[in-house]
């Protein structure tokens, strides 16, 4: 994997208990394209937006579902050195998941989670020479917005902007529930993060992928066997916004600027 330093969102990872029908389903509903990432067969798929990977897909093993593991996407933030910043998450109360691996040349990672139980890995690609390419934000078929339903979005805010710099961006105030604070990396804003709803049963990261329509989107998941539970609805700034699941109960979320 080329080398990437970040500091935010740059690879996304579905956790699934059967594979290629998982894939096809995306691959129906988001138009990707897979590739067998050229270890053991049926090892890892890597997802691609045209020829361009975005992420992978890897089977749950039963060991990971005895830990606790169930079907669901984690996302990857790239780091200039895994080890040291995973010391600086374990001091600001951050918890060490699966501890530092390495793929020879390939990949140095750790699963982690955030002090409040929301799950992510750090990671540095070790091909030298070689910078993650990374696709337009608002590219059609690529993730183009990273949400946190923290326990706590303040708490959280203070968490994140302190071990990746990120910043502050538009804050928008949703009432009872609170305040929605988006959040951006050295540019443009990339996602945001609030309080999660009472009946939301855990900490998250939620991840959007940009399509051409939400209805239209929302159609193809509901054909493939998926299901929607929030949506479409339209957000300040004009886009349209859907939470979904897919046919293993694996949520996602479709943004698109048409209903």
């Amino acid at each position: 994997m080329p080398v990437t330093k970040s500091l935010h969102f740059s690879w996304y990872e579905l956790m699934a208990n059967d594979v290629p029908k998982a894939l096809a389903f995306y691959r129906q509903v988001f138009g990707w394209n897979t590739a067998d990432a050229g270890g053991p067969p049926g090892s890892y798929t890597l997802i691609k937006v045209a020829d361009q990977a975005i992420g992978g897909a890897l089977a749950l093993t039963p060991d990971m579902c005895a830990a606790g593991a169930r079907p669901g996407w984690i996302g990857y933030i790239g780091v200039p050195d895994v080890a040291a910043k995973l010391a600086e998450l374990v001091a600001a109360g951050g918890k060490v998941l699966r501890p530092v691996q390495e793929i020879p040349g390939m990949i140095r990672f750790a699963v982690v989670a955030d002090p409040q139980g929301a799950a992510f890995v750090l990671y540095r690609g070790l091909v030298e020479g070689v910078t993650m390419p990374v696709l337009p934000q608002a590219a059609i078929s690529g993730v183009g917005w990273h949400e946190l339903h923290a326990g706590h979005g303040g708490e959280a805010w203070e968490f994140y902007s302190k071990l990746f710099g990120w910043t502050k961006d538009m804050a928008v105030d949703m009432g009872a529930v609170g305040t929605y604070q988006t959040w951006a990396a050295g540019g443009a804003a990339l996602g945001g993060m609030m309080t999660k709803m009472p009946q939301t049963p855990a900490p998250f990261w939620l991840f959007y992928v940009n399509v051409d329509s939400a209805e239209a989107a929302i159609e193809r998941v509901k054909r493939g066997g998926g299901s929607l539970i929030h949506g479409p609805t339209q957000v300040p700034g004009g886009s349209w916004i859907a939470n979904c699941l897919d046919p293993e109960g694996a949520i996602f979320a479709l943004v698109s600027q048409r209903k």
